[in-house]
């Protein structure tokens, strides 16, 4: 039975939640099924916050549409569809259906709230009091929320590039958000940062048309991840046409009536040199949005980042007090922010929550996927963990060849000692999919004999995953 907190005064709540994201309307949601009761405090429009209306779910329409498009034009002809005359783009078209996703989830967010009875205060937030938020209303005027105990889930924002100031307005140089609203596919883009954002909008106005550089300071994509998965991901984006500038920082930009030019040099120092191109993405990271939170004023610490700082329980120095999801440390991510705000209210309710960190997949949404959850080779070193590896490709796999989807592998390592499945990295058709099964058996400690030993349907891609874990402990069959 839920332990609900009681003796709630007439206008008094368990729990205010101030933001309403992945991670701030999960926990509200969860909260008032436990017995809470709830409000949410939400400046935007829409539910969702920038998730569902500027982030996963705008730009996976994107990359969802313009696959369909670059498929239809270089891949069709390998299954025998003929298409007699040009195939185009309607971007009017392309960006309704990304709204009516957008909207229509978003609505949904809502409807759930009027279910579970959590109450949406519509204004911006700021936290006077160990127990008070203090709205400024949307239609105007303030309101006063007081509970028992506060979450901070407000996310965050796109990380600034002096160099590059940002303008969506102008479409010129734009970040996360204004690429989503491109009126026309420019002929040129240059995206400054090889993260997770910048691949997949590369991807998406590369394969509608335009000639993309992708322009990294380290010498490697993705810092952080597997250096052997992100090797064989730049390859495969290489050749899909992407060009890329490793070791590069962008040092100025100007704007004019016909794009931007924009100066860069290496990242140790030398020669500048400079690229004309229609337009400019910034996507050089994002930094904890806490901006008029009023954190400041109540004493709550905040990292070298900006991140708020909470012990195991997500509690801050004030014990009412709790934060989760982009503003704390960890991985910006919405499933991680929804994990989080789980385990969060589940504690102020009475209960044991929990986040296993070393079971937090991620996933870039370009093709072919690329996804991995657990620890990377280059971290298992550092340790001195002893491992073994398994890998299998798919160019070994039935379904993948079937499908004409074979760029990509499984890569399973484990404890040497103990067979343990201690990492899982996959690039390849449905690895975003495919990686749950990885996530479940960290999860629940699982080794990879046991993958191996479980029985997978034949023909699918998921059986690369179980000849990688052949590999890993054994021999695979198909290798």
């Amino acid at each position: 039975a839920a332990r609900a907190l009681s003796g709630s005064a007439a206008g008094e709540y368990d729990l205010v939640v101030v933001g309403g994201g992945p991670g701030g309307y999960v926990a509200a949601i969860k909260a008032a099924q436990l017995g809470l009761k709830t409000a949410c405090v939400e400046g935007r429009d829409f539910l969702g916050g920038t998730c569902l209306n500027v982030g996963c779910i705008p730009s996976k329409a994107l990359l969802e549409s313009s696959h369909h498009y670059h498929a239809a034009q270089h891949e069709f002809s390998q299954h025998g569809i003929r298409i007699d005359g040009t195939v185009s783009m309607d971007m009017d078209a392309l960006m309704s259906h990304k709204r009516s996703v957008v909207e229509g989830l978003c609505t949904g967010i809502e409807g759930l709230f009027k279910k579970n009875k959590v109450d949406w205060v519509k204004g911006w937030g700021k936290i006077i009091g160990a127990n008070e938020v203090a709205v400024s209303l949307n239609g105007g005027g303030n309101q006063s929320v007081k509970a028992k105990n506060i979450l901070i889930a407000t996310g965050s924002e796109p990380t600034p590039l002096p160099p590059c100031p940002v303008d969506n307005d102008k479409r010129r140089i734009v970040d996360s958000t204004g690429v989503l609203d491109l009126e026309s596919v420019p002929k040129s883009m240059v995206v400054v940062g090889g993260g997770v954002i910048g691949l997949e909008m590369a991807s998406v106005w590369s394969r509608l048309g335009a000639e993309v550089t992708v322009v990294e300071f380290m010498d490697s994509l993705c810092p952080g991840m597997d250096k052997e998965l992100i090797k064989g991901f730049e390859r495969v984006l290489k050749k899909q046409g992407l060009n890329f500038k490793m070791k590069t920082k962008v040092t100025g930009t100007e704007v004019s009536d016909s794009g931007v030019k924009v100066t860069m040099e290496p990242a140790s120092g030398g020669d500048a040199e400079t690229m004309e191109t229609d337009v400019v993405l910034v996507a050089t990271g994002r930094r904890p949005f806490t901006k008029g939170l009023g954190l400041e004023d109540m004493g709550l610490a905040l990292d070298k980042h900006g991140r708020v700082e909470v012990d195991e329980h997500f509690r801050t120095q004030v014990p009412s007090i709790w934060a989760i999801g982009d503003c704390i440390k960890g991985p910006m991510l919405a499933h991680k922010a929804e994990e989080e705000g789980i385990a969060a209210v589940e504690t102020m309710a009475g209960f044991a929550g929990h986040v296993n960190y070393d079971a937090i997949p991620g996933v870039i949404y370009t093709f072919p996927e690329v996804a991995a959850v657990g620890a990377t080779e280059e971290q298992l070193k550092e340790q001195g963990i002893a491992y073994r590896k398994g890998k299998f490709n798919f160019m070994a796999n039935s379904r993948g060849r079937a499908i004409l989807q074979t760029d990509g592998f499984v890569k399973i390592l484990a404890d040497k000692e103990t067979d343990r499945v201690l990492g899982v990295h996959i690039i390849g058709p449905n690895a975003g999919e495919m990686i749950a099964e990885a996530t479940l058996g960290i999860e629940y400690g699982a080794s990879s004999e046991d993958f191996a030993r479980t029985c997978h349907a034949h023909p699918t891609l998921s059986e690369a995953f179980k000849e990688a874990a052949l590999a890993t402990f054994a021999k695979p069959i198909h290798s």
